[in-house]
């Protein structure tokens, strides 16, 4: 299986090897995602009309533009997500209005659908999606916590252009008992050029991987099109040790403890193999 979160990858595939678009993620990225759920959940629990509702998302990457207006992007009759602005576009409009942060006074998102984890947070980073990913499988699969120091999968981090990790998966709880000491081999590639190291892999048929993951970034979305300029290696790497500082300090640091996330399975997508999770599935935030 692949990811399916970056905008940019799923065009290349779409282009470059569309013989395996059934291999991606059923997810829709967290854009639209969050986008779909504003319409639907949001809209029932707050009591609004979903048409007068304008959901605006601000985004490292210039490709949630073109994402955003995907036609398959309102599969709840309205569209996921209304505008896109890049963290660029939005640092303007912070200059222009004059406003200055360090005076602001800190306050929580708003609830419902403020909470959010330290999964959701690296996101941001080349390999932070496998993480998130590993972090909850593993512990559904098992009962315990991924083996790694702190929950921090080392082996997936970094600005290697291709990276491999695997995992063996020992005490398996009595339904997942058919995966016992079975080794879960996963790859990440970010930066398209790494992308097609992978896929060439896959079509000749010497892939060994169970779940890869791709970002169409270079260092994923902390080096996205629309962020700040310049992005320099230095830079990525700097914006990566922040993402994994604020995840270390985080309370809740995977996707399925958050509870925003299993009030909407509960009351609203009824169960993760439901047919709604296809288009809104939310385990990333």
């Amino acid at each position: 299986m692949f990811t399916s979160c970056s905008p940019g990858w799923i065009k290349f595939i779409e282009h470059k090897y569309p013989e395996y678009l059934p291999n991606l993620s059923t997810c829709k990225s967290p854009q639209q995602m969050f986008g779909a759920l504003a319409k639907t959940f949001y809209a029932q629990k707050k009591k609004l009309d979903p048409a007068k509702i304008v959901s605006v998302s601000v985004m490292p990457c210039t490709a949630k533009k073109f994402e955003a207006d995907r036609p398959e992007m309102r599969a709840s009759g309205f569209k996921d997500i209304d505008y896109v602005l890049t963290t660029r576009e939005l640092a303007v409009m912070i200059k222009q209005a004059g406003i200055d942060f360090s005076s602001l006074e800190s306050r929580h998102y708003d609830s419902i659908m403020g909470d959010s984890t330290g999964a959701a947070v690296i996101f941001g980073a080349t390999g932070g999606v496998m993480e998130a990913a590993l972090r909850t499988a593993y512990e559904i699969v098992t009962g315990r916590e991924v083996p790694f120091a702190n929950l921090n999968i080392v082996p997936v981090r970094g600005m290697d252009g291709v990276k491999e990790a695997s995992i063996k998966i020992e005490g398996c709880t009595a339904d997942w008992k058919f995966l016992e000491g079975v080794e879960l081999k996963v790859a990440i590639a970010h930066g398209l050029a790494n992308a097609n190291k992978i896929m060439r892999l896959v079509k000749q048929g010497n892939s060994p991987y169970h779940f890869i993951e791709i970002m169409a970034c270079p260092g994923g979305c902390i080096g996205g099109g629309g962020q700040p300029i310049p992005t320099s290696m230095e830079i990525r790497k700097n914006r990566m040790k922040a993402i994994y500082s604020e995840d270390e300090h985080m309370v809740l640091r995977k996707s399925h403890e958050n509870p925003d996330v299993i009030a909407i399975y509960r009351d609203f997508l009824d169960n993760p193999t439901a047919t709604k999770p296809m288009s809104y599935c939310i385990l990333i935030m």
